[in-house]
């Protein structure tokens, strides 16, 4: 009879202080967040040194709170996975060395993470993966499309060029003058108003799966500023209605191309924006005619940073015997294509 597996993962690679123990891969036995959205708020983004110095004074008290909710000791987990990268270099020197100094303390196997990977594999606590597969990825500082063809393997299709649709959603809540993180902001709403803007959609070059938001956000704040010039009043949620439409036109046209031409069987979404509501609905009609392909969406505890998404890709970095040794070091440009 297999033993079980019991992965720690250890997620700071922004302003989340997170500590997760997974079982066997897919099972969820504690999954502590501790947030800093309230710290961050009054300066409209994540102030990088502030973020550093909540981490240290959380790790320890998050890692504590996990272990109690597991109801489990170090002796009885099998090794710690760590976001390596990418990220804010200094949130990130935290969540690195205190899973260096529990891996030496304990004797435990380091196992280092992608955070992208992290994102992806939030799936795997919802389904299996079936592959091959599709990875939409949206994110505040990520928009991507990578296939897998195996775990553990990620080729990236298509990524943003510019600005990432979380990115831009930040940009434009704060032209409406709403307050950070302004993605769930927008799409609220955009539930209340109509697509009535013309507004640009970047689709780029024939057959490119790369995107760029760029163009959007200052669409978005030209047409602000023109009517405030003329005297005019837009209604925000009008406009909130009609850049997410754009957003969402352009995400979901690219994701299904994809599908089309890699032929997959199962389509995963992943990141913060995968919460947005309105991307959801609209990925879920367009895949209601695809039968034979799995659309798979997280719960929205799982769209955002957390260390349970860690401690999954975890448990299959473990398996394929990819470990890290004393020297890990924070990597805020790590490449998944090279993380294999």
């Amino acid at each position: 009879m297999k033993k079980d597996q019991w992965i720690m993962g250890i997620e700071t690679s922004c302003d989340e202080t997170a500590v997760a123990i997974i079982k066997n891969g897919r099972e969820i036995v504690a999954n502590v967040v501790a947030s800093q959205i309230e710290s961050h708020k009054r300066f409209g983004g994540v102030v990088p040194e502030i973020a550093s110095r909540h981490h240290v004074e959380q790790i320890t008290i998050v890692t504590e709170e996990a272990l109690k909710q597991a109801n489990m000791t170090f002796a009885e987990i099998d090794a710690i996975a760590v976001t390596e990268g990418p990220g804010l270099v200094g949130a990130l020197l935290i969540g690195v060395n205190a899973a260096k100094a529990l891996a030496f303390a304990q004797n435990k196997p380091l196992v280092p993470i992608h955070h992208i990977a992290g994102h992806i594999y939030a799936n795997r606590l919802v389904t299996e993966l079936k592959f091959p597969l599709l990875a939409l990825v949206v994110s505040g500082g990520h928009t991507e499309l990578v296939y897998m063809k195996e775990h553990g393997h990620f080729e990236v299709i298509g990524e943003t060029r510019d600005d990432a649709a979380g990115e831009a959603y930040d940009k434009v809540a704060r032209t409406l003058s709403m307050p950070y993180p302004g993605g769930p902001h927008i799409d609220r709403l955009a539930q209340a108003g109509n697509p009535t803007i013309n507004l640009p959609r970047a689709w780029l070059e024939e057959g490119s799966y790369d995107f760029s938001f760029s163009g959007l956000k200052s669409a978005v704040i030209n047409t602000v500023h023109n009517a405030e010039q003329r005297g005019e009043i837009i209604a925000p949620e009008d406009l909130a209605a009609s850049f997410q439409e754009s957003v969402i036109e352009v995400l979901v046209t690219k994701t299904m191309k994809a599908v089309a031409e890699y032929g997959v069987d199962q389509v995963l979404v992943a990141g913060g924006v995968a919460a947005n509501k309105g991307l959801r609905n609209a990925l879920e009609k367009a895949f209601s005619d695809k039968p034979g392909i799995e659309l798979v969406i997280p719960p929205l505890s799982l769209c955002t940073d957390n260390a349970a998404m860690i401690a999954a890709a975890g448990s299959v970095m473990f398996e394929k015997g990819i470990r890290a040794n004393l020297t890990l070091n924070a990597n805020p440009g790590l490449d998944i294509e090279l993380y294999n």
